[in-house]
Formats: structure tokens, sequence, C-alpha cells
């Protein structure tokens, strides 16, 4: 069956669809974790246990909404934090500040080693772009 070549337009997810975003994400969850454990150690708190891309980027946050993902990784650990509110600045005191840095670590991920794309994707796109494409 093929596709047809009728249409006006197509819209495509940029994040994971165009880009190769998840390697950045999954980045920019172990830093913002890895960070939070070892400051809560530091405070006298549980114990640090690094956070695993492998396990624990798909098990607690991989797909789900940022908010969701750091409460879920927290419940992970038997941590309880406020939710806060979504104005509240990047830092350790609520789950909406956790992932207000997890947004802010992966933007400085980007800004600094860029992401890849999928070329087929692209190139996909290239022949919708030509005439009869």
């Amino acid at each position: 069956m093929g596709v047809p070549n009728d249409f006006e337009a197509v819209i495509l997810d940029l994040d994971g669809v165009i880009t190769q975003t998840a390697k950045v994400h999954a980045q920019a969850w172990k830093r913002l974790f890895d960070e939070y454990l070892a400051y809560r150690e530091a405070q006298g708190m549980a114990g640090f246990a690094a956070f695993e891309i492998e396990g624990d980027y798909a098990e607690h946050v991989d797909g789900k909404p940022r908010y969701d993902g750091v409460r879920d990784f927290l419940s992970s650990r038997d941590i309880q934090l406020p939710r806060g509110e979504p104005s509240d600045p990047p830092g350790f005191r609520t789950v909406y500040a956790l992932g207000n840095w997890k947004d802010e670590l992966f933007r400085g991920l980007i800004d600094t080693q860029g992401v890849e794309v999928y070329k087929d994707t692209v190139e996909q796109i290239r022949r919708w772009r030509q005439p009869g494409g």
C-alpha cells in the first residue's frame, strides 16, 4: 500500500522523530538526579545511589511528563518532596523545581553539544519538498 502524494502539509514531532533527543534527555535526567542525590547524601539524608540510564530512565521517566517523571523517580527511592508550583525556580526544594532544573540542563546540553538528527527522516522531508514528492 503506497503513501498518498496529494497532501498539502505534514506535521512531525521534532523531539524523537526528526531529532535524537532521547539521548540528551537521558543525560539531563542523569545529571539532575545524580547531583540531587549527592546533595541529599551531603546533607546526611538517604545514601547516594546513582541514576541509571539503563534502568531508571526507562522505568521512571521516559515518555512521561517531566514532573511526573521527577515524582516517580523520587518515589522509587522513597523520597517525598512537595509538588510546588510550575513557576518554582530550578533547584532541590520541590518536584517542580527539580523538573524545571532538568529542563534547564536539557537546553544547556542542546546548546553545548547539539543533537543528532534521524537522517532517514530528513531525507524523507526533502523528498516530500520535491515536486511530485
